[in-house]
């Protein structure tokens, strides 16, 4: 634990970790807060789908662009404005749900708030990545680890405000934790200097030497677990046991979160693509016996053990990221990450839920789930160009 007291230290640290934390709940929230919401109001799980996809989707296609902004001006101005734009984008989404507006009024009002949602992780990862050397894997670790949580909490506090009292109360409280999100990682970030930057292309950041295979290999396991997202819940109610879908879920991000937290106090000795490869690896082990499991008890175990792997593997991949990104791009670099990962996810689940629909069933899910991590495995095989040395970074608040 004496990693995790040295990060806990460093000036802004404690701001960021609880900061982030709270930016990073509206991710868990939201969607599945606007699902809930449509659903209700037009009896139709396909408009509440596509508006929920409509929202994450203009959020993914935006990040990438702010980020590049972020890193030429500084993300504060940047944050600044979306905590007071993103809350009435969510208030104006519900008055526009609320009142029986036309599917095209709902999909409109979802793009608009999904575009206005607040850099917090792409920034929070980008000021880790200037820490110093020696704290940054167990505050890459304490990152990972808080993620996990994010999507253990945020939907729990989704289904406890619907029960309650309404979806819209949870997008209202997910709009409140934006904003005290935006605003601590903005006060963390009050000293952010900027890297000069030449004039480059679009996706020059993505094309850096090394970042090609990490987004790549990202994408193929985060397929797999979209995948296994939609399979667990199949797999609960198959068994006759579908309340215990959310506890399945849950139990595999808790086993996240222990992996996470044990990798994050220790020092390896192997480079980090080394342990990258050997993670994903230990990842693909740890999903291979799924699709011949029966008991949702027998599930449940497997899914702690194999999710010991997932926060590390994270952790390192932020590392790989933090490390290959050009200076003047680091927070691009981490949106870019964050975006093309959550699309391969939504690829997964969609795939999965067609596998489960089909003459595969939910082993077929089970299986993708696997192929996909171990295609993630494959990709890190596949020489590429060696990444040129990196510059460090100006110091930040947060710095030891």
């Amino acid at each position: 634990m004496r990693a995790y007291l040295t990060v806990w230290r460093l000036p802004s640290a404690p701001v960021l970790l609880l900061a982030g934390f709270a930016g990073r709940l509206p991710s868990a929230m939201v969607p599945l807060a606007l699902l809930l919401m449509v659903q209700q109001q037009t009896g139709s799980y396909a408009i509440a789908g596509l508006a929920a996809a409509t929202l994450g989707v203009a959020s993914a296609a935006m990040a990438p662009i702010l980020g590049r902004l972020a890193d030429r001006k500084g993300p504060r101005r940047i944050l600044l404005a979306q905590a007071g734009l993103y809350p009435l984008l969510l208030g104006l989404l519900v008055v526009v749900v609320l009142r029986d507006a036309p599917t095209a009024a709902v999909i409109a009002a979802s793009a608009l708030a999904g575009a206005s949602t607040p850099l917090v992780s792409g920034t929070v990862r980008a000021l880790w990545s200037r820490t110093d050397l020696r704290s940054r894997p167990a505050a890459y670790a304490l990152d990972a680890t808080a993620t996990e949580l994010v999507f253990v909490v945020g939907p729990t506090l989704v289904a406890t405000l619907a029960v309650l009292a309404a979806p819209a109360w949870a997008v209202g409280v997910a709009g409140a934790l934006a904003v005290v999100g935006a605003l601590g990682i903005a006060r963390a970030a009050r000293s952010w200097i900027p890297a000069p930057a030449s004039r480059v292309s679009l996706f020059s950041t993505v094309l850096t030497p090394g970042m090609p295979r990490v987004l790549l290999s990202g994408s193929a396991v985060m397929l797999g677990f979209g995948a296994l997202e939609v399979a667990i819940p199949a797999f609960a109610d198959s068994a006759g046991s579908p309340g215990m879908s959310g506890l399945l879920l849950a139990v595999w991000s808790l086993g996240s979160v222990a992996g996470g937290l044990w990798f994050g106090a220790r020092v390896m000795s192997a480079s980090l693509p080394r342990q990258y490869r050997w993670l994903l690896f230990g990842v693909t082990v740890g999903l291979a016996p799924l699709a011949w499991v029966s008991s949702p008890w027998a599930l449940g175990v497997l899914l702690f053990l194999g999710g010991t792997a997932i926060a590390p593997t994270l952790t390192v991949q932020s590392s790989l990221v933090g490390s290959l990104a050009p200076v003047h791009a680091t927070t691009e670099a981490f949106t870019w990450l964050s975006t093309i990962t959550v699309g391969a996810s939504a690829v997964g689940a969609a795939l999965g839920g067609a596998l489960i629909e089909g003459s595969w069933g939910v082993p077929g899910a089970l299986v993708l789930a696997c192929a996909g991590a171990a295609a993630a495995v494959v990709v890190t095989l596949v020489p590429g160009r060696r990444p040129a040395p990196r510059t460090a970074a100006p110091r930040e608040p947060v710095a030891a």
